[in-house]
């Protein structure tokens, strides 16, 4: 039992170091586009939601979360930051749901052993939509202001436009990314991890 939550404790501590690295190595976890920023972040939450657990795709969404609240202030990633991302509900609650929906899925559609790496696929769309949403979901909601608007390159009347194009485009991309990238990962990584649990 202690040799296991050494191991969980290990494990927890290399995705928290892979975040950081992704956080602080420009274009390795986010790419800066104008306003927006492109992130594979959510590629390690998920990936993490798989192999842990979604209590540990949470704790590590939460860790990317308080980068990015804490980068708001110190060393934003786009002119959008420091308007939004202030908002512990906009930058942190996300993250944290990322872990939380997607091994959730993950955990309910692999309950059936054939079906694991289509778990895997739902559980990349998914917990990707999850961050997509709620963060322009937020933004919708709390920041309809004519700052906000700038930072888009639009005037308030444009904004929920602008946001649903956002969706459309960078969403998809992210939503694409996560499909593709996590059963590559996740899926030999699980395979390690439930190799060395026998021994």
């Amino acid at each position: 039992m202690r040799h296991w939550q050494i191991h969980r404790t290990t494990l927890r501590a290399i995705f928290i170091a892979i975040i950081l690295i992704q956080d602080f190595v420009p274009f390795f976890g986010n790419i800066p586009l104008g306003p927006l920023s492109i992130t594979t972040m959510h590629v390690t939450v998920i990936i993490v939601a798989i192999v842990m657990g979604p209590v540990d795709g949470a704790i590590i969404g939460g860790t990317w979360g308080l980068l990015t609240w804490v980068r708001a202030f110190v060393a934003p990633s786009s002119p959008l930051a420091p308007l939004v991302f202030v908002n512990p509900l906009v930058s942190v609650l996300p993250r944290i749901m990322i872990g939380l929906v997607a091994g959730a899925v993950y955990r309910g559609i692999s309950y059936w052993p054939k079906l694991n790496k289509v778990a895997m696929v739902a559980a990349g769309i998914v917990g990707s939509l999850t961050n997509t949403v709620l963060v322009l979901g937020m933004v919708a909601v709390f920041y309809r202001t004519p700052a906000v608007a700038h930072a888009y390159g639009v005037n308030v009347a444009h904004l929920l436009p602008t946001l649903e194009v956002i969706m459309a485009t960078n969403g998809v991309a992210e939503l694409v990314l996560a499909a593709f990238a996590v059963p590559l990962i996740a899926y030999p990584v699980l395979e390690v991890r439930r190799r060395l649990a026998l021994y």
